[in-house]
Parts: C-alpha cells; structure tokens; sequence
C-alpha cells in the first residue's frame, strides 16, 4: 500500500524556518529518520521511503501556498491514489504550539494552503495533520507572526513536537486514519 504525505509551506530561503513551513519541516524531519533525501521534481520536492510494507511519497509543493492544491492533484493522479491515501501536513493558528491534531476532513479555518486543495479537489474530504503554532500575535499581526521565525522557546521544544508528528505519519500509513486520530489527538 502508498500514502501520499503532503507537507504544506512555500518554496525559498526566506520562508525557512518560519511557522508557516511547518509542513515542510516535519516532512524534512521524517525524511531523514528514513534517510530519503528530498529531490526536485514536477512542482514538488519529492522523497519516498518503505517502511513495513507501506509506501511514502512525501511531497513538499514548489507552488506556493495558495496554489499547493494544484500540487496535490499532481501527485495524487501521478502516484494513482484516492483521497482517502492523502494525509495533508499544515500549521494551525487555533491549537497551541506543537499540539498535533488529525481530521478526517473539515474547511480551510482561513488557510490558504487547504482552501486551495479544497477548491482543486472539489471536496473537504481529505486527512489533515494540523501543527499548532499558537496565536500569540497582536491583532492586525496575523501575517507577520505566521510568516515568522519560531521563538527561541519554541525552537526548543520543536524537533520533539515534529517527531510525535513524524510518528502520527507512520501510524497513518500503517494503521489508518481511524487509528492514528484515535492515538495522537490527545498528546
């Protein structure tokens, strides 16, 4: 079996290391546990592992974030799986840093990755591993604080907060949705 892990945040140097690419770095972080290192491909950094008898395409979309809809249609058709395969990797402003929680399907809650995978699938109906980045911004700042650098407290709990991430992954593939949402979205 193939699950397609789509990890969501904006391609550049400026971007890195920043709340919003928090998709792309837990997808960087699981890739090299696995020692499958990213390559450019057709509007994705792609890498792929076995683990278990599972395969994992992860996806990282050069597309920007309010185009990475078209990125996961790509891929999708490209490795042939069915929505019910994708596990969609995006920060979330409403849960606190590093709570990790997996929906089965739900609206975008104002981000622009999901809203245009949800406008490009026609559908709500997809997994999705929202990363908690918090919302400890002044009003009017919701931009600035998203597109920023992590704190230096949060930079210290980061790697173990994207490890139990990279484990809820894992688990998707291994033992699905129902599982996984089961285990993870009470720690």
């Amino acid at each position: 079996m193939k699950v397609l892990i789509v990890g969501l945040g904006n391609p550049g140097l400026e971007y890195v290391g920043t709340r919003h690419n928090i998709g792309f770095a837990v997808l960087d972080a699981l890739g090299g546990v696995f020692k499958a290192p990213f390559a450019p491909d057709r509007l994705a950094d792609r890498a792929q592992f076995r683990h278990k008898g599972r395969t994992y395409v992860l996806v990282k979309p050069s597309t920007f974030m309010n185009l990475s809809g078209k990125a996961v249609r790509y891929w999708m058709a490209q490795e042939d799986l069915p929505r019910d395969r994708v596990l969609v990797v995006a920060d979330d402003l409403a849960l606190p840093f590093g709570k990790v929680r997996i929906r089965a399907s739900g609206g975008a809650g104002g981000h622009n990755g999901l809203t245009s995978i949800i406008e490009v699938l026609g559908s709500e109906d997809f997994a999705r591993l929202r990363f908690g980045i918090g919302n400890d911004y002044p009003k009017g700042r919701q931009s600035e604080y998203v597109l920023g650098p992590w704190s230096e407290e949060e930079r210290g709990a980061l790697a173990e907060r994207m490890e139990v991430a990279g484990k809820a992954i894992v688990q998707f593939g291994l033992l699905g949705l129902a599982y996984t949402m089961n285990h993870f979205n009470n720690r």
